[in-house]
């Protein structure tokens, strides 16, 4: 139950509203990432109600009985405010791997309908007192409830969809390599707001969680590039920017469980599997487009799992496997396979539910064309001669008119 409003620190509050702006900025951020990557034509492209194990309650339906009374030690509309900015992100991660050929309208049916069914039972599991709680699962900023859980999604909605009609017949190059990187910073300086705004007061396990988020995607992103050396004896921005998200993603669910050492050693051991992981996908004929399952699958996957090995007690969390309690990893792998599973299943039924009513995929003309101008009617960048527009249809026919004569002088 919410607090007296007299409990409410200032120096929470306001550490907890500039979390708020930075993860709310992450999503702009993700917007320059994934836009760089993707060819220009497609530039532009209820969880803490009290309920039962499985899914919160309507207690907040419509914020009633959300005000400025506390919540911890913040005001109740903040922390609402702030696990919104965590809701938002997530779904817009899924579009990575739809990118380029799924119409916008469904696209939106559907992350509004995933929001509700997929993404708050799952938070509700985990944060809002559900059976992930109680099992003693550890996520401190999202490891599971938004990578694992959005992850699983990109992977069906991909499969569902299909490959992009060019996909293994020409090279799908990123259009602007200087936004990836710009969007990776981005990213990284909002996710402070994520990691260390996940302590919900300005405090020692904020602090941790802010260095540690500060520490392991150095350590991702120095493996990263070692691993792009040793085989093709070359650093791309492209690569380095990924590799940081990378270590972001891992660190998430232990931000605030584990030393900076601990988080040094996380950081390094994500870049092996979502390296691996892009390439054998490439391979493949699984079109995820950006990657999602890569990247924030395995990134999300190796970080929930190094959790139930590295967190102690001692730094905030629960002890995990060094610490002498070896089933914390169990608890770990449940919450995972759960959310995935979960998450999967629900968004295939999702997708056929709103496929059986509407177009899915872009037809092919558009596709060829660019969603950009067929879905949005404007284009990313100019020729400078104009941008194409997309025109109405052409009014009915009228009858021919009859031809006047035109004196030689030019004068009607």
């Amino acid at each position: 139950m919410p607090t007296p409003s007299s409990l409410v620190s200032g120096a929470d509050t306001a550490w907890m509203l500039i979390s708020c702006a930075l993860v709310l900025l992450m999503t702009p951020a993700l917007a320059f990432f994934y836009g760089g990557l993707v060819r220009s034509k497609n530039a532009l492209n209820l969880a803490f109600g009290q309920g039962n194990a499985v899914v919160g309650g309507l207690g907040h339906l419509l914020l009633r009985g959300v005000g400025v009374e506390a919540h911890g030690t913040i005001p109740h509309v903040l922390f609402m405010a702030y696990q919104g900015t965590f809701a938002v992100i997530t779904a817009a991660l899924i579009s990575g791997a739809v990118v380029e050929r799924m119409r916008f309208g469904p696209y939106l049916a559907f992350i509004a309908a995933w929001s509700l069914l997929v993404y708050a039972p799952v938070c509700h599991w985990v944060w809002g007192g559900g059976w992930l709680a109680t099992l003693g699962a550890l996520d401190f900023a999202g490891g599971t409830v938004v990578h694992v859980n959005a992850a699983a999604a990109a992977l069906v909605a991909a499969a569902v969809l299909g490959p992009r009609r060019d996909y293994g017949r020409q090279a799908l190059l990123p259009h602007n390599v200087p936004f990836v990187p710009l969007g990776a910073a981005l990213l990284w300086f909002g996710w402070f707001g994520f990691n260390a705004g996940s302590a919900l007061a300005a405090n020692g396990i904020a602090a941790l969680a802010f260095a540690n988020t500060m520490i392991a995607p150095m350590a991702t992103l120095a493996v990263w590039m070692g691993l792009d050396l040793l085989r093709t004896r070359r650093i791309t921005a492209v690569g380095a920017a990924t590799g940081a998200v990378v270590g972001l993603v891992a660190i998430t669910p232990a931000a605030g469980f584990v030393s900076p050492t601990a988080a040094l050693v996380l950081g390094a051991l994500a870049a092996v599997p979502s390296y691996y992981g892009i390439l054998w996908r490439s391979r493949t004929r699984l079109d995820d487009s950006l990657d999602v399952t890569a990247a924030h699958g395995a990134g999300g996957i190796l970080g929930a799992l190094l959790t139930g090995v590295l967190a102690t007690a001692a730094w905030g969390g629960a002890d995990g496997l060094i610490a002498g309690h070896p089933g914390q990893v169990g608890k770990q792998a449940v919450a995972v396979l759960a959310t995935a599973l979960y998450s999967a299943g629900a968004s295939f039924g999702l997708l056929k539910l709103i496929g059986a009513f509407v177009l899915l995929r872009a037809e092919k003309r558009h596709e060829g064309l660019g969603l950009d101008v067929a879905m949005h009617g404007e284009e990313a960048y100019s020729s400078g001669e104009g941008a194409i527009l997309v025109l109405p249809d052409p009014p009915a026919p009228r009858p021919p008119a009859v031809a006047v004569p035109v004196p030689v002088g030019g004068e009607a």
